[in-house]
């Protein structure tokens, strides 16, 4: 389900536009800003709550990836779907891999006290729902159509 192909041409997403890519962009550009402009923006106290959260991030990456083999298809931006996952965590959301990012950024803002970061996971955010997601929507919906329509109707697209 993170194969960002066109339904038009079945064209993949520019290699620095696909998602791993813009992620490691907003890092750097949080990192950056902060080193410009620090904003501290939580108590030390709910620092904690950062590693928590990157942890968290980073099992459900793992947890993804994992269904993903299971089902014997690519997780890659540049090729095609073979399957539609349905289970493991796509059962609660159906971009668990992005929502694993966004809770990346947002658990290093935390732990880092970067506000920078935590409006870069909202740009991260929106780019993903906006450019990234409807085109492997349509992808889906087009070579799935039975499968992703009952799919689409019973899990939400991020939790």
């Amino acid at each position: 389900m993170h194969n960002p192909i066109d339904t038009a041409n079945d064209v993949a997403v520019p290699g620095l536009l696909r998602p791993p890519f813009v992620l490691l962009a907003a890092i750097i550009l949080g990192v950056i800003l902060n080193l410009i402009w620090p904003v501290a923006f939580l108590p030390s106290a709910l620092v904690l709550a950062g590693p928590i959260v990157v942890f968290a991030a980073a099992l459900l990456f793992v947890l993804s990836l994992r269904e993903f083999r299971a089902a014997g298809t690519s997780v890659r931006g540049n090729e095609r779907s073979a399957a539609v996952v349905c289970s493991g965590p796509y059962r609660f959301s159906r971009n668990p891999i992005y929502l694993a990012f966004v809770l990346f950024l947002l658990g290093l803002a935390l732990w880092l006290r970067n506000v920078w970061l935590l409006l870069s996971a909202a740009g991260f955010a929106s780019f993903v729902s906006i450019m990234v997601i409807p085109r492997e929507e349509r992808f889906l919906e087009r070579n799935f159509p039975v499968q992703y329509s009952g799919y689409r109707s019973t899990v939400r697209r991020w939790i």
